[in-house]
């Protein structure tokens, strides 16, 4: 296939150093693709999204007229990132993880961060993550946040940046492993010869992560995966997790609070439950503390948390570390907990409800990507130099009517890489979610879920707006 013909553009190229030119770490690969016909390559596209698809490998859009259930796209030219910008990666998000949960331990206890003038109060008070229950909880072994997606983009000039975190139930890690799955079929003499680390110990380290929790008294304590059922968004990712941890996926109905403990129903009576992985948010996990019409959760599950006599990972209440607004202190945060300096980045962003920052974004609205504090899946966003003028006002009206929730960041380039549209090699618009287990040390997998925007000129790279994913090869040194 001609891949010299493919032009990076004005962008940073994640294959590409420039037109014909591979990046080094990018050589073995562009020499393969070079070996192939179009119509190989076209091929091979198309079996890897069918075997996707056999596999169940899919995600639901809430409200989509033409379905729920879609067959979730994949591109089979991956990103490719070589040893040393990954140990940097690596570092970076151990050490952002380890200031998060220093914060969250610290906002649920002291609260030493506010009184020392780091973060306003009132900024924590009006967080919808922020729940007041979970004052004085205690975790084992002071874990908040096990299981952590954190997104990071690429500029112009190839730098990374943190663009936000993912706390509470971050999502996407079966496609991490279904892409590779795949990707080893559809390139096997690609993967014989290069060293690529692998990514399928991804289940046994969250299943150790997960009795990591438990008391160490405890000979054969039970795990499972809590999920809201069938209509959630990423209820493949659950039942998979579940199978390839070899745990039960129980819905809140199977559970029950008796004689003190969590205990699942089954076959043979009730069986105590000593970690949940929970899928599920907080204002739905327990109707007796937050949502009271909740028919997801277990009544009195709280208490017993509370109590020490079942672990739940992530711990409720790291919800408040989503926030977007939140995300802003951040680098403080590494810098009041850890004295250091933030390894990666945030993107420079504006709090509207600061008088300057709202008059500074009001102002520039065209030009800035507006973000809701507290939405997700590319919901509740302006990218102000796509939008329209009628999108400009109506964001403007909704940003004075509540300042607290909205944040604008300037419009980056991200980063792109060769992706098949048409047949043909188009540059797309990518970033990179990389998942961490905080267990007995903090564990970084090895690339993760790089999602790619496969409407042309797209920014926006979620599942539910029109993105898809590629498999994620970090070398090894």
């Amino acid at each position: 296939m001609n891949v010299d013909s493919y032009d990076p553009g004005d962008f940073y190229d994640e294959m590409f150093a420039g037109p014909g030119q591979p990046r080094p770490e990018a050589q073995f690969l562009v020499d393969r693709l070079r070996s192939l016909s179009a119509a190989e390559v076209s091929q091979r596209q198309e079996a890897a999204q069918i075997a996707l698809f056999r596999q169940g490998v899919t995600f639901n859009v809430y409200g989509a007229s033409e379905g729920v259930e879609r067959a979730f796209p994949f591109d089979i030219i991956p990103r490719i990132i070589n040893a040393q910008e990954w140990q940097t990666l690596e570092q970076g998000l151990k050490q952002r993880i380890h200031a998060l949960n220093c914060f969250l331990q610290d906002i649920y206890s002291d609260q030493k961060i506010i009184s020392d003038g780091i973060l306003p109060h009132d900024l924590i008070e009006s967080a919808k993550g922020f729940l007041q229950p979970c004052m004085g909880l205690q975790p084992p072994k002071g874990i908040w946040c096990h299981v952590t997606g954190t997104d990071l983009v690429r500029d112009r000039q190839g730098q990374f940046y943190v663009l936000e975190d993912n706390l509470r139930c971050p999502s996407g890690i079966s496609y991490v492993l279904e892409n590779r799955r795949v990707m080893k079929s559809t390139f096997p003499k690609v993967f014989e010869n290069a060293n690529i680390q692998a990514v399928d110990e991804y289940p046994s380290r969250l299943l150790e992560t997960l009795l990591n929790l438990t008391p160490d008294r405890l000979a054969n304590p039970t795990v499972v995966v809590l999920t809201p059922g069938i209509y959630n968004s990423a209820y493949f990712e659950h039942s998979f997790l579940a199978q390839q941890m070899g745990v039960e996926l129980v819905e809140g109905r199977d559970l029950v609070v008796a004689d003190g403990y969590l205990q699942m129903q089954t076959t043979k009576g009730l069986q105590r439950v000593d970690a949940i992985y929970r899928r599920i948010d907080d204002d739905f996990i327990d109707p007796q503390v937050f949502r009271p019409d909740s028919m997801l959760g277990v009544p009195g599950l709280t208490d017993v948390y509370r109590s020490g006599r079942v672990a739940i990972a992530n711990a409720l209440g790291t919800g408040v570390a989503d926030d977007k607004a939140v995300y802003a202190y951040v680098p403080k945060m590494i810098r009041y907990y850890l004295n250091e300096e933030a390894m990666i980045p945030n993107v420079p962003t504006y709090l509207c409800w600061e008088p300057a920052d709202l008059t500074y974004v009001l102002e520039h609205l065209d030009s800035l990507v507006v973000k809701a504090a507290n939405e997700s899946g590319g919901y509740g966003m302006l990218i102000g130099p796509q939008s329209t003028a009628e999108q400009q006002a109506d964001f403007a009206d909704r940003i004075r009517a509540n300042p607290r929730n909205y944040i604008a960041q300037p419009t980056l380039c991200l980063s792109r890489v060769p992706t098949l549209l048409d047949g043909e090699f188009e540059g797309c618009h990518v970033d990179l979610r990389p998942y961490v287990l905080y267990g007995e040390d903090i564990y970084v997998h090895p690339g993760g879920l790089t999602r790619v925007a496969l409407r042309r000129g797209s920014l926006v790279v979620n599942s539910s707006q029109g993105g898809g994913s590629k498999d994620t090869w970090v070398l090894m040194d």
